[in-house]
């Protein structure tokens, strides 16, 4: 093991090793303890990583001449760190880093409708999706995050916060009806034409920023918003993402309204397909979960705010057994708290564990792989990212072993999910730039950000309190 691997992935460059030499690397990554995520459990010592041109150049072992044929402009050394892709975040709602914490200790619906809608229509604008994003990618950069995909109000201003610090990302415009009994027709235009709008827009930003297409879920947008949106999406080629069977109450308020329950639903209408991300899926059964795996829909677990909300253990392992590619999500700050895909690897893992009463189920690898190249798989984003290997995009991140926490290591995927956090990532690289250097982000002004934020969290505050000085929300 090893060697053997890191070779096998240099013969990928074949005749185009010496034609490439002569231009200086971007970068060298030396030393460390790889793992490729290509497929397999590879684990592999003191690798040699050439960028250039924001792609992985090679990947050869220490010994190797080929790494000794380039003058890289700049070296890290890797020692004492593990080295691995980027992790992928399949669903956040980014600038609700606003409302972290606000309301906690609800259930969903008395948590969305007493108190984060009631917010949002007071507060959400433009700067402060803004700040929001700007913070929250702060904090995905700072804890290994090097892609995420977002659905929210504003997308464009997330887009751009996004392109700015150097994150990849996939922005999903927000979708929502203002009354699911009263849309009609002209708001279902109205939201395609937005839709169409923004993904014209930001067409040409891929694969740094990829646009999408998000309807907020079957009981807030009705049967015309919902084919309107996938009709626009499918002409673009763009993804489309729905909360989908998150809650007991969805799965029967939508069969009450339509006859069928969310899954068949969305089928009737039109929308299932490898195209579209399905975010939560806690209640399914298993034809619902056949449905699903048959039309190639993707699915985005968000156990951490699952387990907050108490929404439900969404059937996971079924879902991977079936074919369906399951990746990892935060869910927003509001109903998670933070960012920290390795809490959420965590939290997968030992969640199925404890439910299905099976310690096998959910291993720390495959926990691990949804992090990566199957939350890029979720996002069709697989052959750009998601796993190290010649002619991918170099998102890449260091994990600094050398702490006691981590100490020893007998296991680096065990370690990646039960052991790290997001604090332990050292380095992170997207897309060949170097955007945090010894746990410093470069792109941006982290210190503006937080107090961007919290400027409107002290409006929203103060919004709170009633004449009597107690906390309570306005009414909507």
């Amino acid at each position: 093991m090893g060697a053997a691997n890191l070779t096998s992935l240099a013969s990928d460059l074949g005749g185009e090793k010496m034609e490439a030499c002569g231009a200086p690397l971007d970068i060298l990554i030396q030393g460390g303890t790889l793992l490729t995520m290509t497929g397999g459990d590879e684990i592999v010592i003191d690798p040699r990583i050439g960028i250039r041109d924001g792609r992985i150049l090679f990947i050869v072992p220490a010994h190797d001449p080929l790494a000794a044929l380039y003058s890289p402009r700049e070296v890290i050394d890797a020692s004492g760190c593990l080295v691995l892709p980027g992790l992928v975040n399949t669903h956040t709602h980014v600038p609700m880093v606003c409302f972290r914490g606000l309301a906690d200790d609800l259930p969903l619906m008395d948590w969305l409708n007493n108190h984060i809608f009631p917010a949002e229509r007071r507060f959400v604008n433009r700067e402060m999706v803004r700040v929001g994003a700007l913070l929250g990618i702060a904090e995905m950069i700072l804890s290994g995050t090097t892609t995420f995909c977002d659905g929210y109000f504003h997308a464009g201003a997330i887009a751009r916060a996004a392109r700015e610090s150097g994150i990849r990302c996939v922005a999903g415009m927000g979708i929502i009806d203002s009354d699911i009994d009263l849309a009609g027709e002209a708001e279902a235009a109205a939201h395609a034409a937005a839709a169409e709008k923004f993904l014209a827009k930001w067409a040409d930003a891929k694969p740094a920023i990829v646009p999408a297409i998000f309807c907020h879920a079957p009981y807030t947008c009705s049967p015309r918003t919902i084919r309107a949106a996938k009709e626009v999406a499918r002409r673009h080629d763009s993804l489309f993402l729905i909360h989908l069977a998150e809650t007991a109450e969805e799965r029967d308020f939508v069969a009450s309204r339509f006859g069928l329950g969310p899954v068949f639903h969305l089928a009737a209408l039109g929308v299932l397909d490898s195209r579209t991300v399905a975010i939560h899926c806690n209640w399914l059964d298993e034809e619902e979960i056949d449905c699903l795996a048959r039309n190639g829909v993707k699915v985005s677990h968000n156990p951490r705010s699952n387990m907050k909300l108490a929404t439900g253990v969404g059937p996971m392992p079924a879902l991977i057994a079936a074919g369906a590619p399951v990746g990892l999500g935060t869910d927003g700050c509001a109903s998670n708290n933070t960012h920290d895909m390795f809490g959420e690897m965590d939290g997968a893992a030992k969640l199925h564990k404890v439910f299905h009463k099976d310690p096998k189920v959910m291993s720390a690898p495959q926990v691990l792989r949804m992090a990566t190249l199957d939350g890029a798989r979720v996002l069709g984003l697989e052959d750009e990212i998601g796993s190290l290997a010649p002619g991918k995009r170099a998102d890449i991140i260091l994990v600094d072993l050398r702490k006691p926490h981590l100490t020893p290591m007998y296991n680096p995927y065990s370690h990646l999910v039960y052991a790290a956090s997001g604090a332990d990532v050292r380095t992170s690289i997207i897309d060949g730039k170097i955007v945090m250097r010894d746990r410093k982000v470069l792109t941006m002004d982290v210190e503006a950000a937080m107090d961007g934020v919290n400027a409107i969290a002290a409006a929203i505050g103060n919004s709170r309190r009633g004449p009597s000085g107690r906390d309570g929300m306005p009414a909507p």
